[in-house]
């Protein structure tokens, strides 16, 4: 059964899973909301709202994911990043980033991440496991994803800033 579908169609397919998802629970929400009269109505519109929210979600989702075939292996977990690449790695804690930079002036393109002390880490977009950054990325506070989104998608040979943490606010922190 592992032939059933070309390894393109399967990728192109998985890249796209929670807007399948989502059209699934929304569709079946709609057939709800046509059936059995009033018996469904709340059910079904819970249905049709989360399918239409994880919709949206996926749209995002896929438009970031690539194929990652690119160097290197990225791993987040618990609010750090860690690449493990051939020539360069390391680790950065979310909390603690300064800057996220999509550089261009490299191929294939890196997610730059600074933080105070440490040298950037340099992510290709390309990198296994680099889907799961999307996710991390979403966690920083102001972080305009349709930015981030259309900078992905509209590579130039120049370093974008995407994201950076306002220095003032975060020095306000709370106090033990």
């Amino acid at each position: 059964m592992t032939g059933f579908f070309r390894p393109e169609a399967r990728d192109a397919l998985w890249r796209w899973r929670e807007v399948l998802v989502g059209a699934g629970a929304a569709l079946l929400g709609l057939w709800w909301l046509a059936g059995p009269g009033r018996l469904l109505v709340l059910p079904a519109v819970a249905l049709v709202i989360a399918g239409a929210a994880l919709i949206w979600i996926g749209i995002q989702r896929a438009r970031f994911r690539t194929a990652g075939a690119g160097v290197g292996s990225v791993d987040v977990d618990e609010g750090q990043v860690t690449y493990f690449g051939p020539l360069t790695g390391g680790t950065i804690a979310l909390r603690e980033m300064r800057r996220l930079t999509l550089d261009g002036t490299v191929y294939p393109a890196h997610w730059r991440l600074d933080q105070p002390g440490q040298p950037a880490l340099m992510i290709p977009v390309n990198a296994e496991g680099a889907d799961t950054l999307f996710d991390a990325f979403a966690t920083l506070p102001g972080l305009r994803t349709a930015v981030m989104l259309r900078a992905l998608e509209n590579p130039t040979d120049e370093q974008i800033v995407i994201w950076q943490r306002d220095v003032a606010i975060s020095a306000q922190g709370p106090v033990h």
